[in-house]
């Protein structure tokens, strides 16, 4: 992609499949003409080859939407025709994409719901309560693994909820009958008397949304996750691992992260060690700033739940820290000794 009179412009598409690639690539390095291509990447390939309509060969122009082929690609073409499936799914990928920012909203007192399903929970979690409301009432229910007892969504949630350490009860009812006024109600513990969800610890308010959304989105979906530990106690920052990866293998949602959390990488490291989740299903990057830009660097994470490739610093000097409050510890009893 290059810069065009202040806009961006494609000079490239491809779409692989099946071994091969399809592609729409700027001919002999011109912005106006451009060549339809096959290209095959494996030993098992096939005599595919785009053929002509009979007439005069009229160039193509670039890509549309910088991931569709021009109509030009699939009517001067006897066989081109299969290429506007490519677009159709990369469109229905881009609609099963979901984002949750780092800032949630804040509880509140009462909700009200009119009925309406949301698509999801909100950028800030502004539609969490609309969500459950809206699942609750179409009959959403969910096991936690296969062939398990199939919960009510709020179940679900409540259940991971009580699994984090947070609180030990979590529903939402009606105010009045008829009022379409919720309130959110827990209990802290079994034994504790019943309280609004803002008066517990800020914690659960912000990870609601989190785990409504994973639970919420279509199977196969992709999440986008933004820190989402955020006012989150260590101990719940390592179980929000154990969410992600059950959501991961059991609903086959893709979820992306990005976070700074020591404790949430150092579960998942731990149940790629015992086997929980494969080393090749997960992906893990570490961002860092260089030369006015951000660079990806991919960690290497073996099957033992090792990184291979650890950045200089990455999380400090944990053995050096250890060892110094070592030092300083039998340093201050010698001197008391003394």
């Amino acid at each position: 992609m290059r810069e065009r009179r202040g806009e961006p412009f494609t000079t490239r598409l491809a779409y692989e499949f099946g071994g091969a690639t399809f592609s729409l690539a700027a001919k002999n390095g011109k912005e106006t003409e451009f060549h339809l291509k096959f290209q095959n990447n494996s030993d098992e390939g096939t005599g595919f080859r785009f053929i002509r309509q009979q007439g005069r060969p009229w160039t193509l122009p670039g890509p549309i939407k910088s991931y569709a082929f021009p109509d030009q690609a699939k009517t001067y073409f006897q066989n081109s025709s299969f290429l506007s499936e490519f677009e159709r799914k990369y469109e229905n990928l881009m609609d099963r994409i979901y984002y949750l920012g780092p800032l949630r909203e804040y509880p509140k007192r009462q909700y009200a719901w009119a009925g309406s399903r949301p698509i999801d929970v909100g950028r800030r979690g502004e539609r969490v309560i609309d969500a459950v409301l809206a699942a609750i009432a179409q009959g959403d229910q969910q096991n936690l693994k296969f062939r398990g007892k199939l919960l009510r969504f709020d179940a679900i949630i409540g259940y991971w909820l009580k699994e984090l350490g947070l609180i030990a009860e979590f529903k939402i009812e009606e105010i009045a009958k008829g009022s379409n006024l919720f309130r959110t109600n827990v209990k802290r513990t079994r034994t504790s008397p019943e309280t609004s969800i803002m008066d517990v610890g800020f914690g659960v308010s912000q990870v609601l949304p989190v785990l409504v959304l994973l639970y919420y989105v279509p199977k196969g979906s992709t999440v986008l996750l933004e820190q989402p530990e955020i006012h989150l106690h260590p101990a719940v920052q390592s179980g929000l691992a154990d969410v992600i990866i059950n959501v991961a293998t059991h609903r086959k949602v893709q979820i992306i992260v990005e976070s700074h959390s020591e404790h949430l990488l150092r579960r998942l490291q731990r149940r790629v060690a015992e086997k929980k989740i494969k080393a090749s299903q997960t992906k893990l990057y570490f961002c860092d700033f260089q030369n006015l830009a951000s660079r990806l660097t991919p960690l290497e994470l073996n099957m033992f739940g090792e990184i291979e490739n650890w950045p200089k610093d990455f999380f400090g000097d944990e053995f050096g820290e250890i060892t110094a409050i070592r030092k300083a510890g039998l340093k201050r009893k010698m001197d008391q000794n003394e």
